[in-house]
């Protein structure tokens, strides 16, 4: 079983030291407690580095409460491990301090989804690591258990997506869950923004079979459309009443190049 998760990305995609990542959270983020904000079943939000996407993923995060279990699922960008790759037991290293797995929802998930424990996938992967700093700045006293995906097919992620929302009936205790997924990747300016508007209406319908017919049809080069699928899966079997968009910007915005932007986008979903 794995001890804990090396934060590989700090000080590249974001700040590697608690004063400087404190700093940076502080403008952005003024809930000052985790129960400030709406009860969420889950956000979606994006993971390029903070000088592109945190201010997008910020306003999901400081919109919702955050429980103390926070079930984070991201796509796997290097293929590396099992397509359905739960970390196992120990912490993740943050520059704000370490965060436990919660062995408790990894032994459900592990009974009522075809997730495998594998740490491998998650190593080198920064899609998930770059949300923790976010949650672990809202709620000190936060435990993850987090999912990376490889898979490709729709019926996968409808057996993912419902196993998930078996698991969460069966937690004793609140869970939000984190779909990690950035939208359009280097396309010109109203390209990406026509794509990912298409994205954003199948999102907001609470459509997983349309997203992903969308995202294959239009060649959309949405990184997570596995994880938000799922997402939208278990919030059908969930009771789940809307997906609110909160935030939308493309790479274009931060860096006024806008020939080949990355899309961003922040949702919010609640019963």
């Amino acid at each position: 079983m794995g001890s804990g998760r090396e934060a590989i990305h700090a000080g590249t995609w974001y700040e590697g030291t608690e004063q400087g990542l404190k700093k940076r959270m502080s403008k952005w983020i003024t809930a000052k407690e985790p129960s400030e904000g709406e009860a969420a079943f889950a956000v979606i939000v994006p993971h390029a580095g903070y000088i592109y996407s945190g201010e997008v993923a910020a306003v999901a995060y400081n919109s919702v409460k955050i429980p103390m279990t926070v079930l984070i699922l991201n796509p796997n960008h290097r293929g590396i491990g099992a397509p359905l790759a739960l970390y196992p037991e120990g912490a993740w290293e943050t520059p704000l301090g370490d965060v436990p797995i919660d062995v408790e929802l990894n032994h459900i998930l592990l009974s009522n989804t075809s997730v495998v424990e594998d740490e491998r996938a998650h190593i080198y992967e920064h899609s998930g690591e770059l949300q923790v700093p976010f949650l672990k700045y809202r709620r000190n006293d936060l435990k993850i258990s987090v999912i990376c995906i490889s898979s490709e097919e729709l019926e996968t992620m409808q057996q993912l997506g419902e196993g998930i929302a078996k698991s969460l009936k069966q937690f004793n205790g609140e869970v939000l869950i984190v779909a990690s997924s950035d939208l359009t990747h280097y396309e010109p300016q109203k390209v990406a923004e026509r794509k990912d508007r298409a994205v954003i209406e199948r999102i907001e319908a609470l459509d997983p079979d349309g997203l992903w017919d969308t995202v294959e049809r239009q060649r959309i080069s949405m990184c997570g459309v596995a994880p938000v699928t799922a997402t939208l899966f278990a919030a059908r079997k969930s009771n789940v009443k809307s997906a609110t968009l909160l935030s939308y910007k493309t790479s274009g915005d931060t860096t006024g190049d806008y020939s080949q932007v990355v899309g961003y986008a922040a949702f919010l979903l609640k019963a």
